[in-house]
């Protein structure tokens, strides 16, 4: 199948990736080339070019344009970004769509393709994309949430498809049996007011161990102010970590404190934290509880550090085997991909009028293996 995926233009789609976001869509793109489709990703100008990438917003390009009147340069480059793109995808010759933005354009411009889109849902609702949402009239495009949370919340607006959970490749997490000799707990994540890492730093110290955290400092002020202040032998800033530095981060850890202020809509952290064997203490919040058992995780009271130090205690008595097993059943990238691939096809085929019943594609119906979690482990 040929594909466009439609990235945001926030932060670029290359490791270190910013957030669950970046590293969802990246993910989404070169696992589905790996497969064999034509995948072309729609993305800033530093975004990884083993996605498939073609760039869509050149920082300078519209540095002339405008600008005296814009108040917000951000959005006005983005809005002229994305709508550029509506009008060339018009021509792109591509099977099918996949809108993994967050802006408004693409799914209020969908009546304009020749072809079918599916919009990825991956945050609560707010106002820009909900007023596109609105805007859209066209019928051969379909909403799916990555979590049910999300559904929960979007389907006032909008009728939602089905979910299809995010997925990580279990095998950039490996699986640690054994934790560090030297014992600590972990928070990894954008290192911002909603995440909670304050929480998190405050609930470490009655466990009795010490705090390593990774991750960027998107917000500088919060950092200075809630965070920099604590740093010393008990808690430890190690910085933006690629990949293969923060599994082992993770997999050392003796639990792993997930703190989110807000409703997270999926917790890729919890994932991944889980692929590594690290059991998790978090807040029951959002998505959260969805991704954990009894045998993986233990549930806090929000924003209660009392309620997520006593979490943590308890995890640190979970079997790493079961948090790896967790993962494996509900985590796996191949379930995500193999979702979408499904439900691209059942869309292509509705579109052209074809028995969804009978596959457009019969190589991709051969080829497709079953999800790892339906598979002996």
């Amino acid at each position: 199948m040929r594909i466009a995926i439609i990235s945001h233009l926030k932060h670029a789609i290359v490791e270190p990736f910013a957030g669950g976001l970046e590293m969802h869509t990246h993910l989404l793109a070169t696992r589905l080339r790996a497969r064999g489709h034509d995948v072309v990703l729609f993305a800033s100008t530093r975004s990884d070019p083993a996605t498939g990438l073609t760039a869509i917003c050149d920082e300078t390009a519209l540095m002339a344009t405008g600008v005296a009147e814009a108040t917000d340069i951000a959005f006005f480059r983005e809005h002229h970004a994305y709508l550029r793109l509506m009008s060339e995808l018009r021509r792109g010759g591509f099977d099918i769509v996949h809108n993994n933005s967050l802006h408004y354009l693409p799914v209020a411009m969908a009546d304009t393709l020749p072809m079918p889109m599916v919009t990825t849902l991956h945050t609560p609702p707010f106002c820009w994309l909900e007023s596109g949402i609105r805007l859209c009239r066209a019928e051969a495009t379909r909403f799916v949430a990555v979590s049910e949370a999300i559904r929960a919340m979007w389907s006032p607006i909008v009728p939602i498809d089905r979910v299809v959970g995010n997925g990580i490749d279990l095998d950039r997490f490996p699986y640690r049996a054994v934790p560090d000799a030297d014992p600590y707990l972990v928070w990894y994540g954008r290192i911002v007011p909603e995440k909670g890492l304050h929480l998190a730093i405050a609930a470490a110290q009655p466990v009795g161990l010490s705090l390593r955290i990774a991750g960027p400092i998107s917000d500088p002020a919060y950092y200075a102010a809630q965070v920099a202040p604590h740093l010393g032998e008990a808690v430890r800033y190690v910085g933006h970590l690629d990949h293969a530095a923060l599994s082992l981060l993770i997999g050392g850890a003796r639990a792993f404190l997930c703190t989110p202020c807000w409703d997270e809509p999926y917790g890729l952290v919890v994932a991944e934290a889980l692929a590594c064997g690290t059991p998790v203490a978090a807040f029951a919040r959002g998505a959260i509880p969805s991704l954990l058992d009894a045998s993986s995780g233990v549930l806090a009271t929000p924003d209660d550090v009392d309620s997520l130090a006593d979490a943590a205690r308890r995890a640190l008595l979970l079997d790493r085997s079961d948090s790896r097993a967790r993962a494996v059943a509900i985590c796996d990238a191949e379930t995500m991909i193999y979702g979408y691939e499904a439900l691209y096809e059942e869309m292509c085929a509705h579109d052209a009028g074809v028995n969804p019943a009978t596959p457009m594609w019969p190589a991709l119906a051969a080829g497709r293996s079953a999800p790892r979690s339906a598979r002996a482990l």
